[in-house]
């Protein structure tokens, strides 16, 4: 059963210096390395970045960052600058590349969000601004969700959806309805739409918000253009550029009216300009090579052309299909060239993005014949949705899921099959493609029923017992697997099953006899090695198993269990680098959709605390087998350990529909959704589980603390009462009627039922929830006496030493705090929350060896925003305000919401004379609720110090 949460502490004071576990997880880090060893250098070349960002030095600002980057490629605000700059200065792929980085590396969402979807769709990737977590505005802060509605409205609109975008414009007015960004993004998507009356309508509310606006003059002349009215939209142009002389895009759209209106002096005035403020810009060049035609000069023609297609070529056609006068013109011009194969490709381009072609069928055969069976599903997908009746087509389809080893139509056919005919061998094939499919439970149905209505399947037979073995129910396997070794005694594939089967039933002489007639059948079966290997690891011979191993990948170097086994081992060593080499080599080497390695990598990055890699790695498990139950959930526990409640929960979501009816899968997946802060979402997991396991015991309690936390308090005690009576002997019952009481408030009742449940089973679990219980109605007279006694007689229990040592903190008695901590240190040297809390108390205390404190805390857990401003905070005490500026906004990228890392950084940013930065800081600092802000007297005394 998992442990039940702990109830915390009231904390009235050093509520940020002390951190304290939730739901009893480990502390969630980014994997960044230890910036107590911060470069001053590399902060220099970042200052004066920024500087020259402000001051709209773009080209200067890139170098300056890139500079800094050479020295540390991992500092966090210097990612985030250079995306910036790198959008401001149009290189939207290198944008993507730094700002993606700094996501990586902990970057918080909402800082990031905006701008990494406006490179996204700078580059066309507009379906990954649709479909991606990471874009989803819930969890947001306001402000970031109405640019990012807005960016998705624009998407939207380009990819043909208006009603979509329209939506997504409503949802951002919800938020802001006097801001006229939302009216301006409307505009072309209602044009696109052919709404003109409705893009009217936008445009003059435009107006009254922001009458002096470029830009909304500009969309009133597209209106005034597109329905054929060039003297409106001349005047529209013309007022746009006097107030901004930098529109680009209002002075292209004049130069297109004037050679309308055949004002060709007018025009090549214009495109003069064009070229001056945009040498790159390759309707510019058309407009020349239009204007050399008309002149009758080729050569200047011909040049003109060359640069349009020199500009246009390397962008992506992905970019290009949403912009298809970028698609014509293209093409037009590699026409002029005499270059008709790519004026082919770009003018076929154009005729998709405005009709279904005919030849989607013909395509698909061609990317079938070349082993693109991807963008054969695209194509024909595409045209089946004009043409859903076409056989042909959806034959096609079938062999193109087929090849890519999708087993959903597979088992859709054999399902149609099943249904007129219930045979053996369909529910077998329907059985391997569920479970090939990742729908694992309801594939071991299947087979189950196949063996049983024909044991003479030997594909559901081996399929039965491979399962039954990898989900531990290997007293199941051992009667199939020994069944079919007497049917076939000479078998090796048998004989394996057969030993693994007895191996993890405890019966290893028996296991070691039949894999050693296995290997005597056939001395080159790699199987048979590799579980001798297995056995030996289980037995903790080491040594012999290497010897096994390394003679299998001397032979067979491509064998990625044989990898997988060598990390076991050098992990089992602790030797993790040698441990992640192999994991990493096995994965790279095994087939496109075999996730079990991808997932050990992300368990054993985690296991090690590098929340980042965890998630790298999830994130290719997942892109290889997205309905593939273990790897969401991998993927789930990754988003976790690294920040992203959000797009854990919709991983999750997703996982509780795969995992049916699965009483312990969906405990499982209810207990992180809880650490996702879904609590609806994870009463739905237990509701699944209990509809199939009614007396589910795990079940049972984590719903009695999902009912507590929705307020239905009789209902959870019903329910606590229940397990009390069904088992009395255990500590549970007694836990759960102490936790509803302390929701109620009954302090008293509460510490009885706890003491109670300590009664029953002595453990630390149990201690803590009496200790706290205590500490709320007495303030620590009566609960520190119970954890001193208790550490007498267990004096290593870190967990009750900690709580102690913040019990001290809480109560003033920093002295006592600090003996604590340093105790506890004794124990174990590397735990990240107590060092932190340690350094915190130093710090209060003054003492210079917080810095060591706070450096040895994120050392054990790089890239805690928390730990980083706890060393940030002591740099800067002790007088280190350069490599406290660097901590202290890497600690608030990572945690923007956080008041009092805001103010540390503010305290800092004043110091050095950045005062603007500094207000900035603390203004947001201050919207916080002041229950969260304990330096709120103080931020506000900073912030009138500034005025």
């Amino acid at each position: 059963m998992k442990p039940m949460r702990h109830p915390h502490p009231r904390r009235p004071h050093l509520q940020r210096y002390l951190l304290v576990p939730l739901l009893g997880c480990a502390i969630s880090v980014a994997g960044m390395p230890l910036f107590g060893q911060t470069n001053a250098k590399a902060s220099g070349y970042y200052e004066d970045a920024l500087v020259r960002y402000e001051k709209k030095d773009m080209p200067g600002a890139i170098i300056q960052l890139k500079n800094a980057l050479q020295i540390d490629p991992k500092m966090l605000p210097v990612q985030l600058l250079l995306g910036k700059a790198l959008i401001r200065h149009g290189d939207v792929t290198a944008a993507e590349v730094a700002l993606s980085e700094a996501l990586r590396l902990g970057v918080n969402r909402a800082e990031v969000v905006v701008l990494l979807g406006q490179s996204y769709m700078a580059q066309g990737k507009h379906q990954l601004i649709l479909g991606q977590d990471v874009f989803k505005p819930a969890g947001l802060p306001p402000g970031v969700q109405y640019q990012l509605y807005l960016l998705r409205a624009t998407v939207q609109g380009e990819l043909g959806d208006a009603n979509s975008a329209i939506q997504s414009i409503e949802q951002a007015r919800a938020i802001d309805s006097s801001n006229v960004e939302s009216w301006l993004t409307e505009i072309p998507i209602r044009i696109r739409a052919r709404q003109f009356g409705e893009a009217t309508a936008a445009s003059g509310k435009a107006m009254s918000i922001a009458p002096e606006l470029a830009e909304v003059w500009y969309q009133k002349g597209s209106i005034a253009q597109v329905r054929g009215n060039a003297r409106d939209a001349l005047a529209a142009y013309d007022r746009t550029l006097q107030i901004d002389p930098a529109h680009a895009e209002g002075r292209l759209a004049r130069i297109g009216i004037y050679f309308d209106l055949e004002r060709y002096s007018d025009a090549a005035k214009d495109v003069e300009e064009v070229r001056r403020q945009m040498p790159g810009e390759p309707r510019g060049a058309y407009f020349r090579a239009l204007l050399a035609e008309r002149n009758g000069n080729e050569q200047a023609t011909s040049e003109a052309l060359k640069e349009v297609t020199n500009l246009l070529d390397p962008v992506p056609l992905d970019y290009m299909r949403f912009r298809p006068q970028l698609l014509m013109l293209n093409g037009l011009a590699h026409f002029g060239l005499r270059q008709s194969e790519k004026a082919k490709q770009y003018l076929e381009a154009f005729q998709r993005v405005q009709n279904n072609s005919p030849v989607s069928k013909l395509l698909a055969r061609i990317y079938l014949a070349d082993g693109n069976a991807t963008t054969a599903v695209n194509v024909l997908e595409s045209y089946l949705r004009v043409q859903p009746g076409d056989a042909q087509a959806l034959t096609l389809l079938a062999s193109a899921h087929m090849a890519l080893g999708r087993h959903a139509k597979a088992t859709s056919l054999m399902q149609e099959a099943l249904k007129s005919q219930d045979n053996p061998s369909f529910r077998t094939a329907l059985g391997l493609s569920l479970v090939g499919d990742g729908k694992v439970n309801t594939g071991l149905s299947e087979l189950e029923t196949a063996y049983r209505k024909n044991p003479q399947q030997i594909q559901a037979a081996l399929a039965l017992i491979q399962l039954y073995l990898s989900s531990g129910q290997s007293r199941k396997a051992l009667p199939i697997a020994d069944r079919l070794v007497k049917r076939d005694a000479n078998n090796v594939e048998f004989l394996n099953l057969l030993g693994m089967a007895q191996g993890q039933t405890g019966d290893f002489a028996a296991s070691r006899a039949t894999f050693g007639k296995a290997v005597a059948l056939d001395a080159n079966s790699i199987s048979a090695r590799l579980n001798l290997a297995r056995l030996e690891i289980a037995n903790r011979s080491f040594d012999t198993a290497t010897n096994l191993l390394n003679a299998l990948v001397s032979q067979h170097p491509a064998n990625v269990e044989t990898m997988y086994e060598l990390a076991v081992i050098a992990e089992r060593r602790v030797q993790p680098l040698e441990a992640q080499r192999w994991l990493e080599k096995a994965r790279d080497a095994s087939v496109a959709r075999d996730v079990r390695w991808d997932l050990a990598l992300v368990e054993f990055h985690l296991r090690n605390g590098n929340a980042s890699a965890a998630l790298d790695a999830a994130k290719l498990a997942s892109g290889k087998a997205p309905e593939n139950l273990r790897a969401l959930m991998a993927y789930s526990r990754a988003q976790l350990a690294s920040g992203d409640t959000v797009a854990a929960r919709s991983s999750l979501t997703t996982a509780t529909r795969f995992a049916e009816y699965n009483a312990p899968l969906q405990v499982e997946i209810a207990t992180l959704q809880m650490t996702a802060n879904n609590v609806a979402g994870a009463a739905y997991s237990l509701d699944k589980a209990l509809a199939n396991q009614p007396n589910f015991l795990p079940a049972h309690a984590m719903m009695v603390d999902i009912e507590i936390r929705q307020g239905e308090l009789a209902k959870a005690e019903r329910r606590a009462k229940d397990i009390l009576v069904q088992h009395p002997k255990m500590s549970i019952g007694h836990t759960l009627l102490g936790d509803i009481a302390m929701a109620r408030n009954q302090g008293a009742t509460a510490v009885e039922s706890y003491r109670r449940a300590h009664q029953v089973e002595r453990s630390s679990q149990t201690l803590l929830r009496l200790f706290y219980a205590l500490s709320n109605q007495d303030g620590g007279k009566a609960s520190v006496p119970l954890a001193e006694q208790w550490l007498k007689q267990n004096p290593r229990d870190l967990a009750v030493i900690k709580a102690l040592g913040d019990a001290h903190a809480r109560a003033g008695n920093l002295q006592a705090a600090r003996l604590t901590y340093e105790a506890g240190r004794t124990i174990k040297a590397d735990d990240a929350e107590l060092l932190n809390n340690l350094a915190n108390v130093q710090i209060l205390l003054k003492d210079p060896s917080a810095v060591k404190t706070a450096e040895a805390a994120l050392a054990s857990a790089p890239g805690n925003a928390l730990m980083t401003d706890t060393l940030g905070w002591a740099l800067f005490q002790n007088g280190q305000s350069e490599r406290a500026l660097q901590l202290l906004r890497d600690a608030r990228l990572r945690q923007p919401d956080n008041p009092e890392i805001r103010y540390h950084l503010a305290v800092v940013l004043a110091k050095a004379g950045r005062t603007t930065e500094a207000r900035s800081e603390l203004e947001s600092a201050l919207k916080s609720p002041p229950r969260s802000f304990e330096s709120a007297t103080q931020a506000q005394a900073l912030l009138k110090s500034l005025l």
